[in-house]
């Protein structure tokens, strides 16, 4: 049984884009846009099963889905932050499929981060070790993307902050597996950030 068999992806686009000015999910990228390039991604990794949490403009996001091609989710507590939606999905996942060994959580915003990445999370991954195999940048810190265990899956579940799993590396510190990725982890939140980003990685 391969691994992608045992892990679901589950890419949280739920945020309001306040400093942005419109929903960042829908800003173009590489012929496309935010949220359906990092779906192209989650495609290719063939997992069990791919979730999309939204929330803020959840409607107008919604329409420029293939919902064919993915599960999309509702927050309605999206305000709340990552931790929220976090939780809302794992919920629902766990529902939909007791039996997942692994969950891969992928932020929409994040279009550096390239399919190979993703794909020696997924291969560092082992069912038994109880490990968070986290992305380690350039700065040293640890984030997201990231493949957390089931062991972890209650304590997701109760996540309700604007952290994230962020705080789980924290305390499991000693179960960490991190893989390097090279490049600064940016965090487009503002219009110039995006256009400089943009600018920079367009043919």
């Amino acid at each position: 049984m391969s691994i992608q068999s045992k892990i679901a992806i589950l890419i949280l686009a739920a945020g309001g884009s306040s400093r942005m000015g419109s929903p960042k999910q829908l800003l173009k990228w590489k012929g496309s846009n935010l949220i359906n390039h990092t779906i192209s991604k989650a495609i290719k990794l063939k997992a069990k099963d791919i979730f999309v949490i939204l929330g803020a403009n959840s409607d107008l996001i919604k329409s420029e889905l293939d919902q064919n091609r993915v599960n999309v989710l509702f927050n309605r507590d999206w305000k709340k932050g990552l931790g929220s939606s976090i939780s809302h999905g794992i919920k629902f996942i766990l529902k939909s499929d007791p039996e997942l060994e692994g969950i891969l959580i992928m932020l929409v915003d994040q279009p550096l981060i390239e399919y190979d990445h993703y794909l020696k999370l997924i291969n560092s991954f082992d069912s038994d070790s109880k490990a968070i195999i986290a992305t380690k940048y350039s700065d040293d810190n640890l984030g997201v993307p990231a493949l957390i265990d089931e062991f972890y899956f209650k304590e997701l579940c109760d996540l309700n902050s604007d952290s994230g799993a962020k705080q789980l590396f924290v305390k499991y510190a000693q179960n960490v597996v991190s893989v390097a990725n090279h490049k600064a982890n940016f965090d487009l939140d503002t219009l110039d950030e995006y256009e400089q980003l943009y600018r920079a990685n367009q043919p």
